[in-house]
């Protein structure tokens, strides 16, 4: 094949540049007909990456970048650019654009305004990479956020300083008046709550000794809202450790009404369950789910009532791949009708009390008597809903539950809400409010993943291998492999090759 040159120019009034796409990559071909022997001939030749095809740039192995156009019918050959960083591209563009396209981002911009690209680039930092803030300045040299946060200042320092910007009360007031606006259409008016503890040793008000389930700490108690369709968070607040569950249930809604969110239904934990909290959900006219905790009187109640009977097939429902019994029976909640759902769930009776007889067998003062009755109170829990509910639809909406569980653990393992490293009431609520950006964000781009084979995580840690190259006034993208090209294709986006910034 012979190779264009500079010093022929050849006539191409019959001639055409045929462009094909490979992995997402464009290349050309030049096509220049003529005539041999009465018969029409294409000869072809490679052009190569197409660079930029208005201006007629393109690139190959043999020429490097040069310039051909069907008008001159020469080349032209550019001279070289320096290059000047190589960065992680794939991750951060993909992020940047999922949120740009979500509307998020431009949220971001309006509440944070001149510390806005701090901001993103911690929540970037957050989402993409993780760890201590101290190496926050040190990712975001090497990666594309620096280009699309030009004026982020990330040392440790400003870092510090930030968290405490962001966690005046009246900044997250503003955040969450438009936050609540940006997903209000989203919000189905069913939530969930729930809470967790922050282990810390900081020395405020907020860190008290807690006593969860027999495990003692000194923690914090963060306080989540979610909505129960969408998965996204909708509210956070905090309380000193030893602040009880059942105690905050009634601030937690009526600070959600004050933002204006119109609350219908809530599926909280057994530690919210008092007749304070169930009276107050019945005057706001919220109906409820919650599971009733073993030492409540209602409790023993039923199951003294009940369990006689309870294995009997006429109860048995199927909740994935669990077997449980379930009897609905209607009960007084405080002065108002309501339902119990006492459950045995199989499968699980069978583990705790082979874990028990494990132990029980151990200790030679328990008697075959309190082993009888230890072992009838296995498997065994109770439901309550304020609606009568069918027993087979009861389970799959009680255990919508574990979306907030979820949260938790993408605040914990994904957004570096634990350990705490911060030092003050106003650094703590902006690295709260950071860990929750931070989740909003991962569920945006997780609801947008769905049905593909990997989640944001899976995501992001693919898409850091795609790089680019930077330039003194533009970037070239490295071709993308084929699982990079799946997201994109899944999504609905594209990379780009090569662009001014």
């Amino acid at each position: 094949m012979k190779l264009l040159t500079t010093e022929k120019e050849y006539p191409l009034t019959k001639g055409f540049i045929r462009y094909e796409s490979k992995n997402g990559v464009e290349y050309a071909s030049l096509y220049k007909a003529r005539r041999e022997g009465g018969k029409k001939i294409n000869d072809i030749e490679w052009l190569g990456r197409v660079i930029d095809k208005e201006k007629g740039i393109f690139k190959s192995r043999e020429r490097g970048t040069f310039l051909f156009t069907l008008k001159s019918g020469a080349v032209e050959y550019l001279p070289p650019v320096q290059e000047k960083l190589i960065l992680d591209f794939g991750d951060s563009y993909f992020l940047n654009v999922m949120l740009i396209n979500s509307g998020f981002m431009d949220l971001l911009e309006r509440i944070f305004g001149n510390s806005a690209d701090t901001v993103a680039s911690l929540v970037f930092y957050k989402s993409l990479r993780g760890g201590p803030n101290c190496y926050a300045q040190t990712w975001w040299e090497g990666s594309y956020a620096r280009i699309l946060f030009p004026s982020a200042s990330l040392p440790s320092q400003r870092v510090s300083e930030i968290l405490r910007e962001i966690g005046d009360e009246q900044l997250q007031r503003d955040f969450f008046r438009d936050y609540l606006q940006y997903i209000a259409s989203r919000c189905s008016g069913c939530i969930l709550v729930d809470s967790t503890g922050l282990p810390n040793d900081i020395h405020f008000p907020l860190t008290a000794i807690n006593n969860h389930n027999g495990v003692i700490s000194n923690e914090t108690r963060l306080i989540l809202v979610i909505d129960r369709i969408s998965g996204l968070p909708i509210y956070f607040r905090y309380a000193a450790g030893n602040i009880v569950d059942v105690s905050t249930l009634e601030t937690t809604i009526a600070e959600m009404k004050s933002y204006g969110i119109n609350v219908k239904h809530a599926i909280v934990d057994a530690g919210y369950y008092s007749n304070k909290n169930t009276k107050s959900l019945q005057k706001n006219a919220i109906s409820f789910i919650t599971r009733l905790a073993p030492n409540r009187k209602l409790y023993k109640d039923l199951i003294a009532e009940h369990i006689s009977g309870l294995e009997d097939a006429k109860y048995l429902v199927k909740y994935r791949e669990r077997y449980v019994y379930m009897k609905r029976v209607e009960v007084d909640l405080f002065g108002k009708p309501g339902y119990a759902y006492v459950a045995e769930d199989i499968d699980r009776k069978h583990e705790e009390i082979k874990k028990y007889i494990n132990a029980a067998l151990e200790d030679n003062d328990v008697t075959s008597d309190e082993m009888n009755v230890e072992m009838q109170s296995k498997g065994l829990f109770i439901l309550i809903s304020s609606a009568k509910i069918e027993t087979k639809d009861i389970l799959p909406l009680y255990y919508t539950r574990q979306a907030i569980e979820q949260i938790f653990d993408i605040g914990k393992n994904n957004s570096d809400l634990l350990p705490l490293r911060v030092h003050g009431i106003d650094s703590f609520r902006g690295h709260l409010l950071l860990s929750f950006i931070v989740s909003v964000a991962y569920i945006l781009v997780n609801t947008a993943l769905k049905g593909s084979d990997v989640c944001a995580t899976g995501a992001y840690q693919i898409l850091r291998n795609l790089k680019c190259k930077v330039y003194d006034k533009k970037i070239i993208v490295q071709e993308a492999n084929k699982k990079m090209n799946d997201i994109a294709k899944h999504v609905k986006i594209t990379y780009p090759m090569e662009f001014e910034y």
